[in-house]
C-alpha cells in the first residue's frame, strides 16, 4: 500500500517533472525498464516501448538532447512548440507507467503531464538565476540537471516497479 502512495503521489509527477527538465531522460529509461522486464508491458498496448530498439533509440535522443543542451543549441524549454512535446511526452510516461501497473491511465496522463508543467518552468527559471544572478557557467547547470536527472529517473522507476 505504501508503495502505491509513493508511486502515485511521489514516483509519476516526479517523472513527470523531469520529463518537463529533460524530455527523453524518463522516457529512455522508462523503455530500459519495460525491455529489462521490471515494468510488464507486454500484453498491453505499451508493448513497444519493451523492444531493445526503442530503447537504444531513445537512449541516443537523450544522449543527443544533453549534448544540444550543452552547446547551447536547445530552445527555451518555455516556448509554446517545445512545452508542447514536453507534456505529450510526460503524458506518454504517466500512461506506460498506468499500463505497466494495470492502473487508470488517465490518472497517470494528468499527473505525469502536470509534473512536466512545473518541471519546465522550474528548471528554466532555476537555470536563469544560477546564471544570471550567481554566475554559475551554463554548462555546470545543465550537467548538473543531467545528473539529477538521470538519477531522479531510476530512482522513481525503482519506486514504480517495487
Amino acid at each position: 500500500m505504501a508503495l502505491e502512495v509513493l508511486t502515485w503521489l511521489l514516483a509519476i509527477p516526479l517523472l513527470g517533472f523531469i520529463t518537463g527538465m529533460r524530455t527523453m531522460t524518463p522516457m529512455a529509461a522508462l523503455c530500459w525498464f519495460a525491455y529489462l522486464g521490471y515494468l510488464p508491458v507486454q500484453d498491453s498496448w505499451a508493448w513497444w516501448c519493451a523492444k531493445l530498439p526503442v530503447a537504444i533509440v531513445l537512449t541516443v535522443l537523450a544522449i543527443l538532447e544533453y549534448a544540444a543542451d550543452k552547446l547551447s543549441l536547445s530552445p527555451r524549454p518555455t516556448r509554446p512548440a517545445v512545452l508542447m512535446v514536453r507534456f505529450f511526452v510526460g503524458g506518454l510516461v504517466g500512461a506506460i507507467l498506468a499500463s505497466g501497473l494495470n492502473a487508470s491511465g488517465v490518472e497517470g496522463v494528468i499527473l505525469s503531464i502536470l509534473g512536466a508543467l512545473v518541471g519546465a518552468f522550474a528548471a528554466y527559471q532555476l537555470r536563469h538565476q544560477l546564471t544570471h544572478r550567481i554566475g554559475c557557467k551554463m554548462w555546470q547547470v545543465t550537467l548538473t540537471e543531467d545528473l539529477f536527472a538521470i538519477a531522479c529517473t531510476i530512482i522513481c522507476l525503482g519506486i514504480v516497479t517495487g
